[in-house]
């Protein structure tokens, strides 16, 4: 699958019914996400799990249910930024990632 302009591949693990990584999946993002405080987080841990690579999707270190629960506190904060035309709030960026 290639990126269209303005996204980006990233990898997550699959669990498996033991609870450990087994296969991945891959999601398309916006390239904004890489701005977000919480996206942050996650992409200073890729960099202690795997460090840097240059080939294929960028590789995150968390399950498809955290990247999905993610995805959509980054989403919901943006939707509700856009809707309320308020300037932008800080929310709380406290998030934990669980790793096999």
């Amino acid at each position: 699958m290639k990126a269209k302009k303005g996204w980006l591949a990233v990898e997550v693990e699959e669990e498996s019914e033991e609870g450990c990584g087994k296969g991945s999946q891959r999601f398309m993002i916006p390239i904004s996400y890489l701005y977000h405080p919480l996206f942050n987080h996650l992409l200073d841990k890729a960099y202690e799990v795997y460090g840097y690579h240059t080939q294929g999707p960028l590789k995150l270190p968390c399950s498809v249910d955290d990247f999905l629960h993610l995805r959509w506190r980054i989403h919901k904060e943006a939707t509700t930024h856009h809707l309320h035309h308020q300037p932008h709030r800080q929310l709380s960026h406290s998030f934990y990632f669980h790793s096999c």
